[in-house]
């Protein structure tokens, strides 16, 4: 999925607006398999082709999300995230009924998440190899270790 960002023109502003969201699955159950990551994907291009938010990353571990997103200023990243939950949370709940009972027939996603805006031309290649690397044992990056948070 890897995309870099890029200037988006509009009529009256240019903008190049990046966020980095993490979402924890409901009471952090371990339900994101490969198939279940794959199908996130899947319907994140379907978003996109929607509304104005273009992912330039995803990475999953077993029981939550990271979204490297891109949108417009128009959009906040509340809006940006409640679409992003709610599309992704009917469309996996449909795909794979089951999943209700492992999160006791809650939703998907718990009520909470993490936002943090992303500069282009400062950290957005170190947190994009961060978020693809997710689940995965990834210690050293670029030139040593570095931890993000």
């Amino acid at each position: 999925m890897s995309k870099e960002s890029e200037y988006i023109h509009k009529s009256h502003n240019v903008s190049i607006l990046i966020y980095h969201f993490v979402c924890p699955t409901k009471y952090r159950r371990v339900i994101i398999s490969e198939k279940v990551d794959e199908k996130v994907k899947e319907i994140c291009c379907e978003i996109e082709k929607r509304y104005e938010i273009n992912f330039l990353e995803i990475g999953a571990d077993k029981d939550h999300v990271h979204f490297l997103v891109q949108s417009v200023p128009v959009e906040s990243p509340s809006e940006i995230i409640r679409k992003i939950k709610s599309i992704t949370a009917r469309e996996i709940l449909r795909w794979k009924p089951e999943l209700k009972k492992e999160l006791w027939g809650s939703s998907f996603w718990s009520s909470g998440y993490f936002v943090s805006s992303v500069g282009r031309n400062g950290d957005e290649g170190k947190i994009a190899k961060y978020v693809k690397n997710q689940g995965r044992e990834y210690e050293k990056w670029h030139t040593g270790q570095i931890k993000l948070f």
